[in-house]
């Protein structure tokens, strides 16, 4: 509901309000993640709960969900229905992927700062190497070289 006039939203003012482009407004509702109320001659229109469904829909692609899961995270009638083991697994796998990325910028750093007369006479950034070697998830071996040179 609009706050100053108690009626449902046309798709302009979503595109307002919300930022998001109107072409991904009628893709996000032929997914069937978000559904018009009708229309005001050619413009859609949309309940004033469509900006919270958009917030869910942004929060969910920012951490990584696919718009399949996505559309789990809403019951028919569009109210979020969240499942937190769901939530706490991709929780725990961004965990993840902010250590090895703090790893990684830690290891870019030092060897950006490294005070050896070259990166292979210095230990530390030897450790590094060994440390990427025995990572499974660690980048394939000719980004290695170009990431941190030598």
């Amino acid at each position: 509901m609009n706050p100053s006039t108690g009626v449902d939203l046309d798709i302009g003012e979503v595109v307002t309000r919300s930022g998001i482009p109107a072409s991904t407004l009628r893709y996000y509702e032929e997914r069937n993640l978000i559904t018009s109320t009708g229309r005001r001659g050619q413009r859609r229109m949309f309940a004033p709960s469509v900006l919270r469904q958009l917030a869910l829909i942004g929060m969910g692609r920012a951490a990584g969900f696919s718009l399949d899961e996505i559309g789990r995270m809403f019951t028919p009638d569009g109210d979020p229905h969240l499942d937190r083991a769901m939530l706490a697994a991709k929780a725990d796998e961004l965990d993840r992927t902010i250590a090895r990325l703090t790893t990684l910028s830690e290891s870019l750093r030092h060897a950006a700062d490294c005070s050896a007369p070259t990166h292979m006479q210095c230990p530390t950034f030897q450790q590094l190497l060994e440390a990427a070697l025995a990572d499974p998830a660690r980048p394939q071996p000719h980004r290695i070289g170009r990431a941190l040179p030598v």
